[in-house]
């Protein structure tokens, strides 16, 4: 079975709930998934075939306190990522303005500058328009899912 691990960056546990909700989608594909809660550079140089970020915000456009040793690593080690396939799932608040989804950019542009690749586009949840983030990661998952033909035969 192909695996996927699900890397997440919480605060208040908004972006472990949707990891824990779009899992489930992902064993429907025939994916076998672990869900990190305090990613390490090893998760991402052997994820395996497939890599889902869920990274909330904090601050002004900070990463959450257990993802931020995940981020120094990867500044400091720097390793090659160009095997990496992934999809981001980036929680915010757009009354926090231009550091809406900050943490989730800087990812996004932090692991295409180590080669890696980004599948399909980024989902950025508003809090101020999304009560429940799961409800916009859940169909976002599903169509991500059917459009990069993830499903396993």
């Amino acid at each position: 079975m192909p695996k996927l691990t699900i890397l997440v960056g919480t605060m208040y546990g908004g972006a472990l709930d949707v990891a824990e909700q779009v899992k489930p989608l992902f064993e429907q594909a025939g994916y076998t998934v672990d869900i990190s809660e305090q990613p390490t550079i090893e998760d991402v140089t052997q994820a395996g075939d497939l890599a889902l970020f869920c990274v909330s915000t904090t601050g002004s456009g900070d990463f959450p306190g257990n993802f931020v040793p995940f981020v120094r690593h990867l500044k400091e080690q720097s390793p090659s990522l160009a095997g990496l396939r992934y999809g981001l799932i980036a929680l915010g608040d757009s009354s926090y303005g231009d550091t809406f989804c900050g943490a989730g950019r800087a990812l996004d542009e932090l692991l295409q500058d180590h080669g890696a690749q980004r599948l399909g586009e980024r989902l950025e949840i508003d809090a101020m328009e999304t009560f429940m983030a799961d409800d916009a990661a859940v169909p976002w998952v599903e169509e991500w899912i059917d459009a990069q033909q993830l499903k396993v035969a």
